[in-house]
């Protein structure tokens, strides 16, 4: 019996908004928590990023990252786009620009007695 895709990414949304409530974050799925839609994020209470959610089997990265710059540009907060997607079966993989990971990754390396 095939899943319904709207279901699918729900479903996923929900998955992810719980991997970061696992990590102590305030996280819930727009959709379903304050019937958002538009430019706001799919998973939010997470500062810093927006959050496009993904789950397929085809992968269309670039129009997703798309997706996610321009909604992330229409909300009022400006944060990073992010994409986190999975496939059947896969692990769930992060997606951001160069420019932003970058940056996270110069603050981390700052915290870290090397």
């Amino acid at each position: 019996m095939p899943i319904n895709s709207k279901q699918k990414g729900s479903r996923f949304e929900r998955a992810v908004a719980a991997m970061f409530k696992d990590w102590g974050y305030p996280a819930f799925r727009t959709g379903q928590f304050s019937g958002k839609t538009g430019e706001c994020a799919d998973v939010e209470g997470v500062p810093y990023i927006h959050i496009e959610c993904k789950h397929c089997e085809r992968m269309t990265l670039y129009d997703w990252m798309a997706q996610a710059i321009r909604d992330s540009k229409a909300s009022k907060e400006k944060k990073p786009p992010v994409v986190i997607h999975k496939a059947n079966n896969k692990p769930v993989l992060v997606t951001m620009l160069w420019e932003d990971w970058i940056e996270l990754y110069k603050e981390w390396e700052a915290g870290k007695d090397v």
